[in-house]
C-alpha cells in the first residue's frame, strides 16, 4: 500500500458521476476515436461533444484517457492472474 504525505492511504481522483457516464459511453460508442494520447482526445471530443465549459471537457477527455490507459493495460496481461502468472497454477 502506497502512503501519502501525510500516513494515509493514497486513493484515487474523485470524479463527479456525469463524467464517469459520459466518458465511459462515449469509449464504448467510438473505441476508435480515443487512444492514451490526452491532446489527440482532446480534439476528437469536440467533434462528439459540445461540452459546456473547459473545465467541464477537460475532466472528460482526462478520464477517456484514463480509460484507454487502463484498457491498454488489461490488453497487455490478459492473462495474468497474479504475481505467479496463470501457468504456476495448475
Amino acid at each position: 500500500m502506497v502512503r501519502g504525505p501525510l500516513g494515509c492511504a493514497s486513493v484515487g481522483k474523485v470524479r463527479i458521476a456525469a463524467v464517469k457516464k459520459v466518458s465511459r459511453e462515449l469509449v464504448a460508442r467510438y473505441p476508435d476515436k480515443f487512444s492514451k494520447n490526452y491532446e489527440e482526445n482532446k480534439v476528437a471530443l469536440a467533434v462528439l461533444v459540445d461540452a459546456r465549459t473547459k473545465r467541464l471537457r477537460n475532466r472528460i477527455v482526462g478520464y477517456v484517457t484514463r480509460l484507454k490507459i487502463v484498457e491498454a493495460k488489461r490488453a497487455a496481461a490478459p492473462g495474468e492472474i497474479g504475481p505467479e502468472g496463470p501457468e504456476d497454477q495448475a
